[in-house]
């Protein structure tokens, strides 16, 4: 029935005398529209009450409600029709709406005064604001247009702008609207001094960081990138960059850098497992500000049956701490390459520059390697020139991208003129690639390569560490940890031989992997590995075939696979436990 306004009056009276007994819910219709027309009219009128009180305000503001949804929508002569059953245990409340003719736009009135008027940027914006004549008048598009001069007012430096006319004019007989807004930008106000405690950061470091100077036109989002790269340094427990817009009588904003020292050290302790390596137990020892001159150590102590290691790495910025260091380490580890075992010993220094997306790394680093091998054992020394290109770019989460493309490229070289024991050139190249063709749906793929190159000197005498080795979580599943590589035959002194794995001067791997995404966070996997560490015309290669299931967690994924030998005749199955990013 349609509520006349005698209808309406008894239907208030109606809800107004209270019924005896628990209290009745209310459940509502909305019918004759749909779309974004719908959605509205749900938003404005909310949720189902569940008092009484709040049901009664709800059936009588129902009408208002929906009216003033529809016209924020540009339709001002809506016809609604309201029809509530009071039924017991439940009321029904139904509204049918015809939209009617929308109220459409006749005449736009937008003008940028000031300083703004010759600036490119609000020249874009007002040449797409999302309505034009004839469009249905959208109040929410026109709303959003405003703020969008505001906002775009004060990132770009107008601080004194202001809206001085605002107004849209409805002709709802004839079905028209008409626009006007004038925005006064002012001056385009300038960077003032920028104000810092140059106790906690020294000046020149401080300067390499500027986003901007003093001088330049101010930029919101210039001073956003100064406190993100202050932040990213790890120097401060607290960033703050504060405009002073009330301290700006003339056309320069003052800038203060408000910084909190961070905590001198930083301890981590970490506990895991994976099949490669066992159990492991780290300790972490970070300081991340040594000096106000931006250096920084980090302390690792990590522990498991198979590599027992622990590092030492001084960093100093050379410019840009972000972009620019120089890393000073020292370096002991033990490690079990296939049947060798290994101790290193290794002093070194790193200069890693960025640029966009790329990283570019130049080192030099002593090594020291001792090793035993069914009663052989060797001891050589290397002087190590080396340097390195890497990429990576992402779309997505960087533990779980739903596109990804990583490449990693190193090369290193010594001679026995600088006191290396072998003169040796060695190159390695890593790729990893990720996509989602189709929601759900996603494929991994990496190719790992690798080559030594010994001019002078011994294959045997190629330290484990220089030479490669495959089998594991991260290279050819269903093959133990390193447990592939160019292999020696010795006869032992009982008169029996037996075959032991010392790796390769040449390394070829590939993997494709399907993974589907039952949730969010739990996931499914099919994959096969292919490859070999091998020398000259040795190439023999293995493949690697299982499933899995993995858990997506914010430090990278739980991976739990089974996984066998293709290449083996009678192959058994080895489980995989893993955590980390393929990525």
């Amino acid at each position: 029935m349609r509520c006349t306004a005698l209808g309406c009056g008894l239907l208030i009276l109606l809800l107004m005398s209270s019924a005896a007994g628990a209290a009745t819910t209310l459940k509502f219709s909305v019918v004759g529209i749909e779309g974004e027309q719908k959605k509205n009219v749900l938003a404005y009128l909310g949720a189902a009450p569940e008092s009484d009180e709040n049901r009664r305000n709800f059936v009588v503001s129902a009408r208002d409600k929906v009216e003033s949804a529809l016209q924020a929508l540009g339709y001002y002569q809506p016809e609604i029709e309201i029809d509530l059953q009071r039924t017991e245990p439940q009321w029904r409340l139904s509204i049918v709406v015809n939209a009617g003719e929308p109220v459409r736009v006749r005449d736009i009135n937008i003008q940028i005064l000031g300083a703004a008027a010759n600036d490119d940027n609000f020249t874009r914006l007002t040449s797409d604001t999302g309505f034009s004549s004839g469009d249905v008048l959208h109040h929410g598009r026109f709303e959003s247009f405003r703020e969008n001069v505001l906002s775009l007012g004060q990132r770009r430096g107008y601080l004194r702008g202001e809206i001085v006319a605002s107004r849209i004019e409805v002709q709802v007989e004839a079905g028209t609207a008409d626009i006007m807004l004038w925005y006064d930008s002012g001056p385009r106000l300038l960077f003032g001094e920028i104000i810092v405690d140059n106790t906690l950061i020294d000046s020149d470091l401080f300067d390499s960081m500027l986003t901007f100077q003093p001088g330049d036109y101010f930029d919101q989002v210039r001073l956003q990138e100064l406190q993100s790269r202050l932040q990213r340094t790890h120097y401060f427990s607290s960033v703050i960059v504060l405009p002073q817009r009330k301290r700006s009588p003339g056309d320069r904003v003052p800038v203060v850098v408000n910084l909190q020292r961070a905590k001198r050290h930083s301890f981590d302790v970490g506990v895991g497992y994976s099949t490669d390596t066992e159990e492991r137990m780290s300790l972490t020892w970070r300081t991340p500000r040594i000096n106000r001159h931006g250096h920084s150590q980090q302390t690792r102590l990590e522990y498991s049956p198979i590599n027992p290691s622990g590092r030492f790495t001084y960093s100093i910025p050379v410019s840009d701490p972000l972009t620019d260091v120089v890393q000073l380490w020292a370096r002991v580890e033990e490690n079990e390459f296939g049947d060798i075992d290994s101790r290193q010993n290794e002093l070194g220094i790193k200069r890693e520059t960025k640029n966009r997306n790329w990283i570019y790394g130049y080192s030099l680093r002593e090594l020291n390697e001792s090793w035993d091998i069914a009663g052989y054992s060797a001891s050589n020394d290397y002087l190590l020139f080396g340097g390195s290109v890497s990429r990576r770019t992402h779309r997505g989460s960087i533990v779980d991208p739903e596109w990804g493309f990583s490449q990693l490229y190193t090369v290193e070289a010594t001679a026995d003129q600088l006191g290396s024991d072998l003169d040796l050139l060695r190159f390695t190249a890593a790729l990893r690639y990720v996509m989602t063709p189709v929601p759900r749906n996603r494929l991994v793929t990496r190719l790992d390569l690798g080559r030594v190159k010994i001019a002078n000197g011994d294959r045997r005498d190629l330290a484990p560490s220089l030479a490669f080795f495959a089998g594991g979580s991260q290279s050819i599943r269903g093959y133990a940890y390193q447990s592939l590589g160019d292999e020696l035959t010795v006869v032992e002194p009982n008169g029996e031989t037996k075959t032991l794995v010392v790796g390769g001067d040449r390394l070829v791997i590939g993997s494709l992997e399907y993974q589907y995404y039952f949730t969010d966070t739990w996931r499914g996997a099919l994959f096969v590995d292919a490859g070999d560490a091998f020398d000259r015309g040795e190439f023999d290669a293995k493949v690697g075939a299982g499933f899995g299931v993995h858990y997506v967690t914010p430090v990278g994924a739980v991976r739990v696979e089974l996984a066998n030998s293709v290449s083996e005749d009678d192959p058994s199955w080895r489980l995989v436990f893993a955590i980390g990013a393929e990525f």
